[in-house]
Protein backbone atom coordinates (compact mmCIF):
# COMPACT_ATOMS: atom_id res chain seq x y z
CA UNK A 1 0.00 0.00 0.00
CA UNK A 2 1.04 3.61 -0.38
CA UNK A 3 2.20 5.24 2.89
CA UNK A 4 0.30 8.52 2.46
CA UNK A 5 -2.67 10.53 3.71
CA UNK A 6 -4.49 13.20 1.68
CA UNK A 7 -3.87 16.86 2.63
CA UNK A 8 -6.83 18.37 4.44
CA UNK A 9 -6.27 22.12 4.22
CA UNK A 10 -5.02 24.75 1.85
CA UNK A 11 -2.67 26.00 4.58
CA UNK A 12 -0.88 22.66 4.80
CA UNK A 13 -0.45 22.69 1.05
CA UNK A 14 1.14 26.13 1.22
CA UNK A 15 3.46 24.99 3.99
CA UNK A 16 4.41 21.90 1.99
CA UNK A 17 5.33 24.16 -0.90
CA UNK A 18 7.97 25.61 1.38
CA UNK A 19 8.86 22.26 2.96
CA UNK A 20 9.51 20.58 -0.35
CA UNK A 21 11.24 23.61 -1.90
CA UNK A 22 8.85 23.79 -4.82
CA UNK A 23 10.02 26.57 -7.13
CA UNK A 24 7.64 29.36 -7.95
CA UNK A 25 6.69 30.13 -11.51
CA UNK A 26 9.42 32.84 -11.74
CA UNK A 27 12.24 30.92 -10.05
CA UNK A 28 15.00 29.14 -11.95
CA UNK A 29 14.71 25.37 -12.01
CA UNK A 30 18.47 25.13 -11.59
CA UNK A 31 18.66 26.85 -8.17
CA UNK A 32 19.37 24.66 -5.12
CA UNK A 33 18.57 26.08 -1.65
CA UNK A 34 19.37 25.17 1.94
CA UNK A 35 17.59 26.57 5.01
CA UNK A 36 19.32 28.46 7.86
CA UNK A 37 17.90 28.69 11.38
CA UNK A 38 16.31 32.06 12.07
CA UNK A 39 15.15 34.03 15.10
CA UNK A 40 11.63 35.16 15.80
CA UNK A 41 12.44 38.75 14.84
CA UNK A 42 13.96 37.91 11.48
CA UNK A 43 12.07 36.70 8.47
CA UNK A 44 13.12 33.38 7.03
CA UNK A 45 16.02 33.79 4.60
CA UNK A 46 17.93 31.48 2.29
CA UNK A 47 21.72 31.15 2.35
CA UNK A 48 24.33 28.68 1.16
CA UNK A 49 25.65 27.83 4.63
CA UNK A 50 24.19 24.69 6.31
CA UNK A 51 22.91 24.79 9.91
CA UNK A 52 25.36 23.94 12.71
CA UNK A 53 25.30 20.19 13.43
CA UNK A 54 25.96 20.55 17.19
CA UNK A 55 22.37 21.55 18.17
CA UNK A 56 18.98 21.83 16.64
CA UNK A 57 18.58 25.25 14.95
CA UNK A 58 15.07 25.63 16.23
CA UNK A 59 16.28 25.66 19.83
CA UNK A 60 18.56 28.64 19.12
CA UNK A 61 15.69 30.46 17.47
CA UNK A 62 13.64 30.28 20.68
CA UNK A 63 10.71 28.33 19.28
CA UNK A 64 8.32 26.59 21.64
CA UNK A 65 7.99 22.90 20.72
CA UNK A 66 4.55 21.33 21.08
CA UNK A 67 3.93 18.85 23.87
CA UNK A 68 3.10 16.08 21.37
CA UNK A 69 6.15 15.16 19.28
CA UNK A 70 5.99 15.06 15.53
CA UNK A 71 6.52 11.54 14.19
CA UNK A 72 8.74 11.09 11.16
CA UNK A 73 8.92 7.32 10.92
CA UNK A 74 6.35 7.26 8.16
CA UNK A 75 8.84 8.54 5.54
CA UNK A 76 12.24 7.48 4.33
CA UNK A 77 15.38 9.07 5.79
CA UNK A 78 15.90 11.43 2.85
CA UNK A 79 12.34 12.79 3.06
CA UNK A 80 12.63 13.01 6.86
CA UNK A 81 15.74 15.16 6.68
CA UNK A 82 14.13 17.50 4.15
CA UNK A 83 10.97 17.76 6.19
CA UNK A 84 12.91 18.32 9.45
CA UNK A 85 15.09 21.07 8.01
CA UNK A 86 12.10 22.75 6.44
CA UNK A 87 10.12 22.67 9.69
CA UNK A 88 13.03 24.30 11.48
CA UNK A 89 13.25 27.12 8.94
CA UNK A 90 9.55 27.89 8.81
CA UNK A 91 8.82 27.45 12.48
CA UNK A 92 7.02 24.88 14.53
CA UNK A 93 4.38 27.36 15.67
CA UNK A 94 3.40 28.14 12.11
CA UNK A 95 2.91 24.45 11.46
CA UNK A 96 0.84 24.05 14.57
CA UNK A 97 -1.50 26.76 13.32
CA UNK A 98 -2.51 24.56 10.40
CA UNK A 99 -5.87 22.89 10.96
CA UNK A 100 -5.54 19.14 11.57
CA UNK A 101 -2.00 19.02 10.12
CA UNK A 102 -0.70 15.51 9.56
CA UNK A 103 2.89 14.74 8.56
CA UNK A 104 1.68 11.91 6.28
CA UNK A 105 0.18 14.60 4.05
CA UNK A 106 3.71 15.62 3.12
CA UNK A 107 4.35 12.27 1.46
CA UNK A 108 1.06 12.46 -0.38
CA UNK A 109 2.25 15.69 -1.94
CA UNK A 110 5.51 14.07 -3.16
CA UNK A 111 5.81 13.23 -6.87
CA UNK A 112 4.73 9.68 -7.67
CA UNK A 113 8.27 8.56 -8.42
CA UNK A 114 9.41 9.71 -4.97
CA UNK A 115 6.74 7.83 -3.04
CA UNK A 116 7.67 4.58 -1.29
CA UNK A 117 5.51 1.52 -1.96
CA UNK A 118 5.27 -0.96 0.87
CA UNK A 119 4.18 -4.55 0.18
CA UNK A 120 1.59 -5.96 2.53
CA UNK A 121 3.46 -9.13 3.54
CA UNK A 122 0.40 -10.79 4.98
CA UNK A 123 -1.54 -10.44 1.74
CA UNK A 124 1.56 -11.46 -0.24
CA UNK A 125 1.78 -14.71 1.70
CA UNK A 126 -1.88 -15.34 1.02
CA UNK A 127 -1.36 -14.85 -2.71
CA UNK A 128 1.69 -17.16 -2.78
CA UNK A 129 -0.15 -19.84 -0.86
CA UNK A 130 -3.02 -19.56 -3.29
CA UNK A 131 -0.74 -19.92 -6.33
CA UNK A 132 1.00 -22.95 -4.86
CA UNK A 133 -2.23 -24.91 -4.64
CA UNK A 134 -3.92 -26.72 -7.49
CA UNK A 135 -5.63 -24.45 -9.95
CA UNK A 136 -9.41 -24.21 -9.96
CA UNK A 137 -12.03 -21.88 -11.33
CA UNK A 138 -12.14 -19.69 -8.22
CA UNK A 139 -8.60 -18.29 -8.49
CA UNK A 140 -9.55 -14.94 -9.99
CA UNK A 141 -12.52 -14.41 -7.68
CA UNK A 142 -10.34 -15.22 -4.67
CA UNK A 143 -7.76 -12.69 -5.82
CA UNK A 144 -10.46 -10.06 -6.20
CA UNK A 145 -11.57 -10.70 -2.63
CA UNK A 146 -8.09 -9.94 -1.29
CA UNK A 147 -8.40 -6.27 -2.37
CA UNK A 148 -4.74 -6.10 -3.32
CA UNK A 149 -3.11 -2.75 -3.96
CA UNK A 150 -1.57 -3.80 -7.28
CA UNK A 151 1.84 -2.50 -8.14
CA UNK A 152 4.64 -3.69 -10.44
CA UNK A 153 6.80 -4.46 -7.41
CA UNK A 154 4.15 -6.77 -5.95
CA UNK A 155 3.61 -8.63 -9.25
CA UNK A 156 7.37 -8.96 -9.74
CA UNK A 157 7.77 -10.34 -6.22
CA UNK A 158 5.14 -12.99 -6.95
CA UNK A 159 6.65 -13.97 -10.31
CA UNK A 160 10.13 -14.34 -8.81
CA UNK A 161 8.92 -16.72 -6.08
CA UNK A 162 9.96 -20.32 -6.86
CA UNK A 163 7.82 -23.47 -6.79
CA UNK A 164 4.60 -21.85 -7.99
CA UNK A 165 2.38 -23.65 -10.46
CA UNK A 166 2.91 -22.46 -14.01
CA UNK A 167 -0.79 -22.41 -14.85
CA UNK A 168 -1.53 -20.30 -11.77
CA UNK A 169 1.24 -17.82 -12.61
CA UNK A 170 -0.20 -17.25 -16.07
CA UNK A 171 -3.70 -16.77 -14.65
CA UNK A 172 -2.37 -14.38 -11.99
CA UNK A 173 -0.54 -12.36 -14.64
CA UNK A 174 -3.66 -12.15 -16.81
CA UNK A 175 -5.73 -11.12 -13.79
CA UNK A 176 -3.24 -8.40 -12.80
CA UNK A 177 -3.08 -6.82 -16.24
CA UNK A 178 -6.83 -6.86 -16.76
CA UNK A 179 -8.09 -5.93 -13.27
CA UNK A 180 -10.93 -3.45 -13.64
CA UNK A 181 -10.20 -1.50 -10.46
CA UNK A 182 -6.64 -0.75 -11.51
CA UNK A 183 -4.66 -3.03 -13.80
CA UNK A 184 -0.90 -3.21 -13.46
CA UNK A 185 1.09 -1.80 -16.37
CA UNK A 186 2.72 -4.61 -18.37
CA UNK A 187 6.46 -4.01 -18.78
CA UNK A 188 9.33 -5.93 -20.32
CA UNK A 189 10.60 -6.72 -16.85
CA UNK A 190 7.31 -8.35 -15.85
CA UNK A 191 7.01 -10.37 -19.06
CA UNK A 192 10.61 -11.55 -18.76
CA UNK A 193 10.04 -12.55 -15.13
CA UNK A 194 6.94 -14.52 -16.12
CA UNK A 195 8.79 -16.32 -18.93
CA UNK A 196 11.66 -17.25 -16.63
CA UNK A 197 9.26 -18.49 -13.99
CA UNK A 198 7.31 -20.68 -16.42
CA UNK A 199 10.39 -22.03 -18.22
CA UNK A 200 12.12 -22.79 -14.93
CA UNK A 201 9.13 -24.45 -13.35
CA UNK A 202 9.83 -27.99 -12.12
CA UNK A 203 6.29 -29.10 -13.00
CA UNK A 204 6.34 -27.84 -16.56
CA UNK A 205 3.66 -29.08 -18.93
CA UNK A 206 3.21 -28.62 -22.66
CA UNK A 207 -0.12 -27.00 -21.89
CA UNK A 208 1.60 -24.26 -19.86
CA UNK A 209 4.16 -23.63 -22.59
CA UNK A 210 1.42 -23.09 -25.18
CA UNK A 211 -0.55 -20.90 -22.74
CA UNK A 212 2.55 -18.78 -22.18
CA UNK A 213 3.03 -18.32 -25.92
CA UNK A 214 -0.62 -17.32 -26.35
CA UNK A 215 -0.18 -14.76 -23.57
CA UNK A 216 2.95 -13.28 -25.17
CA UNK A 217 1.18 -12.94 -28.50
CA UNK A 218 -1.80 -11.28 -26.82
CA UNK A 219 0.39 -8.89 -24.84
CA UNK A 220 2.33 -7.93 -27.94
CA UNK A 221 -0.79 -7.36 -30.01
CA UNK A 222 -2.62 -5.45 -27.25
CA UNK A 223 0.19 -3.04 -26.50
CA UNK A 224 0.90 -2.15 -30.10
CA UNK A 225 4.44 -1.50 -28.94
CA UNK A 226 5.83 -5.00 -29.13
CA UNK A 227 9.07 -3.68 -30.55
CA UNK A 228 9.86 -2.09 -27.19
CA UNK A 229 8.00 -4.51 -24.94
CA UNK A 230 9.33 -7.83 -26.28
CA UNK A 231 12.88 -8.79 -27.15
CA UNK A 232 15.05 -11.82 -27.86
CA UNK A 233 15.93 -12.24 -24.18
CA UNK A 234 12.24 -12.79 -23.47
CA UNK A 235 11.55 -15.09 -26.43
CA UNK A 236 14.68 -17.29 -26.20
CA UNK A 237 13.73 -19.18 -23.00
CA UNK A 238 10.36 -20.06 -24.51
CA UNK A 239 11.96 -21.47 -27.68
CA UNK A 240 14.44 -23.42 -25.53
CA UNK A 241 11.54 -24.80 -23.47
CA UNK A 242 9.64 -25.90 -26.57
CA UNK A 243 12.83 -27.59 -27.76
CA UNK A 244 13.09 -29.57 -24.52
CA UNK A 245 9.44 -30.56 -24.83
CA UNK A 246 10.05 -31.81 -28.37
CA UNK A 247 7.78 -29.22 -29.97
CA UNK A 248 9.86 -28.25 -32.99
CA UNK A 249 6.95 -26.94 -35.06
CA UNK A 250 5.82 -24.66 -32.21
CA UNK A 251 9.37 -23.34 -31.74
CA UNK A 252 9.53 -22.58 -35.47
CA UNK A 253 6.23 -20.67 -35.24
CA UNK A 254 7.59 -18.61 -32.35
CA UNK A 255 10.73 -17.82 -34.35
CA UNK A 256 8.71 -16.70 -37.37
CA UNK A 257 6.43 -14.51 -35.20
CA UNK A 258 9.37 -12.52 -33.84
CA UNK A 259 9.37 -10.32 -36.93
CA UNK A 260 5.81 -9.23 -36.17
CA UNK A 261 6.92 -8.19 -32.69
CA UNK A 262 9.85 -6.22 -34.05
CA UNK A 263 12.27 -8.53 -32.23
CA UNK A 264 15.70 -9.11 -33.70
CA UNK A 265 16.86 -12.74 -33.23
CA UNK A 266 20.24 -13.19 -31.62
CA UNK A 267 22.67 -16.12 -31.66
CA UNK A 268 20.74 -18.03 -28.98
CA UNK A 269 17.45 -17.55 -30.83
CA UNK A 270 18.83 -19.21 -33.93
CA UNK A 271 20.54 -21.96 -31.97
CA UNK A 272 17.51 -22.97 -29.89
CA UNK A 273 15.27 -22.96 -32.97
CA UNK A 274 17.68 -25.14 -34.95
CA UNK A 275 17.97 -27.46 -31.96
CA UNK A 276 14.19 -27.78 -31.63
CA UNK A 277 13.72 -28.54 -35.32
CA UNK A 278 16.63 -31.00 -35.46
CA UNK A 279 15.24 -32.97 -32.54
CA UNK A 280 12.10 -33.57 -34.56
CA UNK A 281 14.02 -34.17 -37.82
CA UNK A 282 12.56 -31.06 -39.47
CA UNK A 283 15.86 -30.45 -41.23
CA UNK A 284 14.48 -28.45 -44.13
CA UNK A 285 13.13 -25.86 -41.69
CA UNK A 286 16.27 -26.15 -39.58
CA UNK A 287 18.43 -25.29 -42.58
CA UNK A 288 16.11 -22.39 -43.43
CA UNK A 289 16.76 -20.93 -39.97
CA UNK A 290 20.47 -21.72 -40.15
CA UNK A 291 20.78 -20.06 -43.54
CA UNK A 292 19.22 -16.88 -42.14
CA UNK A 293 21.70 -17.00 -39.29
CA UNK A 294 24.65 -17.29 -41.68
CA UNK A 295 23.31 -14.52 -43.94
CA UNK A 296 23.26 -12.02 -41.07
CA UNK A 297 26.73 -13.09 -40.00
CA UNK A 298 25.77 -14.64 -36.66
CA UNK A 299 27.02 -17.80 -34.98
CA UNK A 300 26.81 -19.01 -31.37
CA UNK A 301 29.68 -17.72 -29.28
CA UNK A 302 30.16 -21.16 -27.75
CA UNK A 303 32.14 -23.46 -30.12
CA UNK A 304 30.35 -26.43 -28.53
CA UNK A 305 27.04 -25.14 -29.91
CA UNK A 306 28.59 -24.67 -33.35
CA UNK A 307 29.79 -28.26 -33.19
CA UNK A 308 26.30 -29.48 -32.29
CA UNK A 309 24.76 -27.71 -35.28
CA UNK A 310 27.34 -29.35 -37.55
CA UNK A 311 26.66 -32.78 -36.05
CA UNK A 312 22.87 -32.40 -36.44
CA UNK A 313 23.16 -31.73 -40.15
CA UNK A 314 25.69 -34.53 -40.62
CA UNK A 315 23.29 -37.00 -38.98
CA UNK A 316 20.61 -35.77 -41.38
CA UNK A 317 22.87 -36.66 -44.33
CA UNK A 318 23.32 -32.95 -45.13
CA UNK A 319 27.09 -32.76 -44.93
CA UNK A 320 27.25 -29.95 -47.51
CA UNK A 321 25.09 -27.73 -45.31
CA UNK A 322 27.16 -28.62 -42.27
CA UNK A 323 30.29 -27.69 -44.22
CA UNK A 324 28.89 -24.20 -44.83
CA UNK A 325 28.46 -23.77 -41.05
CA UNK A 326 32.03 -24.96 -40.55
CA UNK A 327 33.44 -22.49 -43.07
CA UNK A 328 31.51 -19.63 -41.47
CA UNK A 329 32.86 -20.62 -38.06
CA UNK A 330 36.36 -20.83 -39.48
CA UNK A 331 36.11 -17.26 -40.78
CA UNK A 332 35.18 -16.10 -37.27
CA UNK A 333 37.92 -18.22 -35.63
CA UNK A 334 35.32 -20.25 -33.73
CA UNK A 335 36.57 -23.72 -34.46
CA UNK A 336 34.13 -26.44 -33.36
CA UNK A 337 35.33 -29.32 -31.16
CA UNK A 338 37.49 -31.93 -32.85
CA UNK A 339 34.87 -34.75 -32.66
CA UNK A 340 32.39 -32.59 -34.60
CA UNK A 341 35.04 -31.74 -37.19
CA UNK A 342 35.97 -35.41 -37.60
CA UNK A 343 32.30 -36.31 -37.98
CA UNK A 344 31.96 -33.70 -40.72
CA UNK A 345 35.03 -34.99 -42.56
CA UNK A 346 33.73 -38.56 -42.45
CA UNK A 347 30.29 -37.43 -43.67
CA UNK A 348 31.79 -35.47 -46.57
CA UNK A 349 34.05 -38.37 -47.51
CA UNK A 350 31.05 -40.68 -47.66
CA UNK A 351 29.88 -39.14 -50.94
CA UNK A 352 31.87 -38.90 -54.17
CA UNK A 353 30.71 -35.33 -54.86
CA UNK A 354 31.92 -34.01 -51.50
CA UNK A 355 35.04 -36.06 -50.85
CA UNK A 356 37.25 -33.24 -52.15
CA UNK A 357 35.81 -30.92 -49.48
CA UNK A 358 36.81 -33.47 -46.87
CA UNK A 359 40.29 -33.63 -48.41
CA UNK A 360 40.63 -29.84 -48.08
CA UNK A 361 39.60 -29.97 -44.44
CA UNK A 362 42.55 -32.26 -43.67
CA UNK A 363 44.82 -29.24 -44.15
CA UNK A 364 43.43 -27.90 -40.89
CA UNK A 365 45.32 -30.60 -38.97
CA UNK A 366 48.82 -29.69 -37.90
CA UNK A 367 51.36 -30.46 -35.23
CA UNK A 368 50.35 -32.82 -32.47
CA UNK A 369 46.72 -33.03 -33.57
CA UNK A 370 47.73 -34.33 -36.98
CA UNK A 371 49.68 -37.25 -35.51
CA UNK A 372 46.54 -38.70 -33.94
CA UNK A 373 44.06 -37.86 -36.72
CA UNK A 374 44.20 -41.30 -38.35
CA UNK A 375 40.41 -41.73 -38.41
CA UNK A 376 39.57 -38.64 -40.51
CA UNK A 377 42.52 -39.35 -42.84
CA UNK A 378 41.41 -42.96 -43.25
CA UNK A 379 37.85 -41.80 -44.01
CA UNK A 380 39.09 -39.48 -46.75
CA UNK A 381 41.40 -42.17 -48.16
CA UNK A 382 38.48 -44.59 -48.29
CA UNK A 383 36.37 -41.99 -50.10
CA UNK A 384 39.08 -41.28 -52.67
CA UNK A 385 39.61 -44.98 -53.36
CA UNK A 386 35.89 -45.63 -53.61
CA UNK A 387 35.52 -42.81 -56.13
CA UNK A 388 38.48 -44.32 -58.07
CA UNK A 389 40.58 -41.17 -57.66
CA UNK A 390 43.80 -43.17 -57.38
CA UNK A 391 46.06 -40.21 -58.08
CA UNK A 392 44.69 -38.22 -55.12
CA UNK A 393 44.84 -41.33 -52.96
CA UNK A 394 48.53 -41.84 -53.79
CA UNK A 395 49.20 -38.12 -53.15
CA UNK A 396 47.48 -38.30 -49.76
CA UNK A 397 49.47 -41.41 -48.90
CA UNK A 398 52.70 -39.54 -49.65
CA UNK A 399 51.63 -36.62 -47.43
CA UNK A 400 50.80 -38.99 -44.61
CA UNK A 401 54.23 -40.60 -44.89
CA UNK A 402 55.92 -37.18 -44.84
CA UNK A 403 53.82 -35.25 -42.28
CA UNK A 404 51.67 -37.84 -40.53
CA UNK A 405 49.63 -39.44 -39.32
CA UNK A 406 51.76 -42.52 -40.16
CA UNK A 407 49.76 -44.85 -42.44
CA UNK A 408 49.16 -48.40 -41.31
CA UNK A 409 48.17 -51.58 -43.10
CA UNK A 410 44.58 -50.40 -43.57
CA UNK A 411 45.64 -47.28 -45.48
CA UNK A 412 48.06 -49.20 -47.70
CA UNK A 413 45.46 -51.88 -48.37
CA UNK A 414 42.99 -49.23 -49.55
CA UNK A 415 45.50 -47.86 -52.04
CA UNK A 416 46.57 -51.32 -53.24
CA UNK A 417 42.93 -52.31 -53.69
CA UNK A 418 42.27 -49.09 -55.66
CA UNK A 419 45.21 -49.79 -57.96
CA UNK A 420 44.09 -53.41 -58.40
CA UNK A 421 40.51 -52.46 -59.32
CA UNK A 422 41.85 -49.90 -61.75
CA UNK A 423 44.00 -52.65 -63.38
CA UNK A 424 47.24 -50.86 -62.52
CA UNK A 425 49.13 -53.77 -61.01
CA UNK A 426 52.46 -51.99 -61.33
CA UNK A 427 51.16 -49.28 -58.99
CA UNK A 428 49.76 -51.94 -56.65
CA UNK A 429 53.08 -53.78 -56.46
CA UNK A 430 55.04 -50.54 -55.92
CA UNK A 431 52.71 -49.63 -53.08
CA UNK A 432 53.18 -53.08 -51.55
CA UNK A 433 56.95 -52.67 -51.81
CA UNK A 434 56.68 -49.25 -50.14
CA UNK A 435 54.60 -50.86 -47.44
CA UNK A 436 57.30 -53.44 -46.76
CA UNK A 437 60.02 -50.78 -46.75
CA UNK A 438 58.27 -49.04 -43.86
CA UNK A 439 58.45 -52.19 -41.77
CA UNK A 440 54.84 -53.20 -42.34
CA UNK A 441 53.93 -56.80 -43.07
CA UNK A 442 51.34 -57.33 -45.83
CA UNK A 443 48.41 -59.19 -44.33
CA UNK A 444 46.12 -61.75 -45.92
CA UNK A 445 43.83 -59.00 -47.20
CA UNK A 446 46.77 -57.30 -48.94
CA UNK A 447 47.62 -60.47 -50.84
CA UNK A 448 43.99 -61.20 -51.62
CA UNK A 449 43.25 -57.81 -53.23
CA UNK A 450 46.48 -57.98 -55.20
CA UNK A 451 45.61 -61.50 -56.41
CA UNK A 452 42.16 -60.26 -57.35
CA UNK A 453 43.75 -57.58 -59.54
CA UNK A 454 45.87 -60.14 -61.36
CA UNK A 455 42.95 -62.56 -61.76
CA UNK A 456 40.76 -59.81 -63.25
CA UNK A 457 43.48 -59.24 -65.86
CA UNK A 458 43.83 -62.98 -66.56
CA UNK A 459 47.35 -63.10 -65.08
CA UNK A 460 46.90 -66.38 -63.19
CA UNK A 461 50.61 -67.15 -62.90
CA UNK A 462 51.30 -63.87 -61.06
CA UNK A 463 48.30 -64.56 -58.85
CA UNK A 464 49.65 -68.05 -58.00
CA UNK A 465 53.03 -66.54 -57.10
CA UNK A 466 51.33 -64.16 -54.65
CA UNK A 467 49.44 -67.12 -53.18
CA UNK A 468 52.69 -68.99 -52.65
CA UNK A 469 54.23 -65.92 -50.97
CA UNK A 470 51.19 -65.53 -48.76
CA UNK A 471 51.42 -69.18 -47.67
CA UNK A 472 55.03 -68.60 -46.59
CA UNK A 473 54.19 -65.43 -44.64
CA UNK A 474 50.97 -66.64 -43.00
CA UNK A 475 50.13 -69.97 -41.47
CA UNK A 476 46.46 -69.67 -42.36
CA UNK A 477 44.84 -68.01 -45.31
CA UNK A 478 41.31 -66.85 -45.92
CA UNK A 479 38.89 -68.88 -48.06
CA UNK A 480 38.45 -65.70 -50.09
CA UNK A 481 42.05 -65.98 -51.31
CA UNK A 482 41.36 -69.40 -52.82
CA UNK A 483 37.92 -68.42 -53.97
CA UNK A 484 39.42 -65.61 -56.04
CA UNK A 485 41.77 -68.00 -57.85
CA UNK A 486 39.12 -70.70 -58.31
CA UNK A 487 36.81 -68.24 -60.01
CA UNK A 488 39.68 -67.14 -62.24
CA UNK A 489 40.43 -70.71 -63.33
CA UNK A 490 36.75 -71.42 -63.91
CA UNK A 491 36.51 -68.32 -66.05
CA UNK A 492 39.39 -69.64 -68.14
CA UNK A 493 37.78 -73.14 -68.10
CA UNK A 494 40.84 -74.60 -66.44
CA UNK A 495 38.81 -76.90 -64.19
CA UNK A 496 41.61 -79.27 -63.25
CA UNK A 497 43.58 -76.42 -61.69
CA UNK A 498 40.46 -75.18 -59.96
CA UNK A 499 39.81 -78.64 -58.46
CA UNK A 500 43.49 -78.80 -57.45
CA UNK A 501 43.12 -75.56 -55.49
CA UNK A 502 40.04 -76.99 -53.79
CA UNK A 503 42.07 -80.00 -52.62
CA UNK A 504 44.94 -77.70 -51.57
CA UNK A 505 42.60 -75.76 -49.33
CA UNK A 506 41.96 -78.85 -47.21
CA UNK A 507 45.69 -79.59 -46.92
CA UNK A 508 46.38 -76.03 -45.81
CA UNK A 509 43.63 -76.15 -43.19
CA UNK A 510 41.18 -73.88 -44.98
CA UNK A 511 37.59 -75.06 -45.07
CA UNK A 512 35.99 -74.57 -48.47
CA UNK A 513 32.71 -72.71 -48.36
CA UNK A 514 29.51 -73.29 -50.26
CA UNK A 515 30.54 -70.56 -52.70
CA UNK A 516 33.61 -72.48 -53.92
CA UNK A 517 31.63 -75.66 -54.45
CA UNK A 518 28.73 -73.85 -56.09
CA UNK A 519 30.98 -71.99 -58.49
CA UNK A 520 32.77 -75.18 -59.52
CA UNK A 521 29.59 -77.25 -59.88
CA UNK A 522 27.89 -74.58 -61.99
CA UNK A 523 30.94 -74.21 -64.21
CA UNK A 524 31.28 -77.98 -64.66
CA UNK A 525 27.61 -78.34 -65.55
CA UNK A 526 27.13 -75.29 -67.78
CA UNK A 527 30.45 -75.18 -69.58
CA UNK A 528 31.97 -78.64 -69.39
CA UNK A 529 28.70 -80.59 -69.09
CA UNK A 530 30.64 -82.77 -66.63
CA UNK A 531 27.87 -83.84 -64.27
CA UNK A 532 29.94 -86.74 -62.93
CA UNK A 533 32.56 -84.54 -61.28
CA UNK A 534 29.76 -82.25 -60.23
CA UNK A 535 28.15 -85.15 -58.37
CA UNK A 536 31.51 -85.96 -56.74
CA UNK A 537 31.73 -82.42 -55.46
CA UNK A 538 28.17 -82.70 -54.18
CA UNK A 539 29.14 -85.78 -52.19
CA UNK A 540 32.16 -83.93 -50.77
CA UNK A 541 29.89 -81.18 -49.65
CA UNK A 542 27.65 -83.64 -47.85
CA UNK A 543 30.66 -85.18 -46.09
CA UNK A 544 31.78 -81.67 -45.00
CA UNK A 545 28.32 -80.84 -43.66
CA UNK A 546 27.61 -78.31 -46.41
CA UNK A 547 24.31 -78.09 -48.26
CA UNK A 548 23.90 -77.19 -51.92
CA UNK A 549 20.91 -75.09 -52.87
CA UNK A 550 18.05 -76.68 -54.79
CA UNK A 551 18.64 -74.76 -58.01
CA UNK A 552 22.20 -76.06 -58.37
CA UNK A 553 21.07 -79.60 -57.50
CA UNK A 554 18.44 -79.34 -60.20
CA UNK A 555 21.12 -78.17 -62.60
CA UNK A 556 23.13 -81.36 -61.97
CA UNK A 557 20.05 -83.52 -62.61
CA UNK A 558 19.16 -81.63 -65.77
CA UNK A 559 22.65 -82.01 -67.22
CA UNK A 560 22.70 -85.69 -66.29
CA UNK A 561 19.33 -86.32 -67.94
CA UNK A 562 20.40 -84.39 -71.02
CA UNK A 563 23.58 -86.43 -71.24
CA UNK A 564 21.62 -89.66 -70.88
CA UNK A 565 19.20 -88.62 -73.63
CA UNK A 566 22.06 -87.76 -75.92
CA UNK A 567 23.67 -91.14 -75.14
CA UNK A 568 20.43 -92.97 -75.91
CA UNK A 569 20.03 -91.18 -79.21
CA UNK A 570 23.60 -92.02 -80.15
CA UNK A 571 23.02 -95.70 -79.38
CA UNK A 572 19.87 -95.75 -81.48
CA UNK A 573 21.60 -94.11 -84.40
CA UNK A 574 24.44 -96.63 -84.21
CA UNK A 575 22.00 -99.52 -84.05
CA UNK A 576 20.13 -98.17 -87.03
Amino acid sequence: MWRSVAAKSTRVTQILDKVLLRPSSHSSPHHHFRFLSISSSVSPTLEETPPPPSSHPAADAGFDFPSAPIHHDFVESADSERLGDAITAIGIEELNEADNFSPEAAVDELPVEERVYEIDLEKLETVLSLLQSSADGSLESTLNGLELDLHEELVLRVLETPNLLGENLIRFFNWARSKESGPVLVTSQLVEALVKAICGCCHMRKKDAYALWDLIVEVGDDNGEAATLLNAQIINPLIALLSKLGKGKAAFDVFNKMGDFGCVPDCDTYYYTIEALSRRSFFDWAWEVCEKMLNVGLLPEDPQKVGKIISWFCKANRASDAHMVYMSAKEKNRYPPRPSTNFLIASLAHKDETVKLALEMLDGFSGESRKYAIKPFAAVMHGLCRSKDVAEAKSLLSKMIADGPPPGNAIFNLVINAYSKAGDMDGAMKTMKLMKSRGLKPDVYTYTVAMSGYVSGGCMEEARKLLSEAKKKHTKLSPVSYHTLIRGYCKLEQYDKALGLLAEMKEFGVQASVDEYTKLIQSLCLKALDWRRAEELLEQMKDSGLHLNGITKGLIRAVKELDEEIGSDEKLSIAA
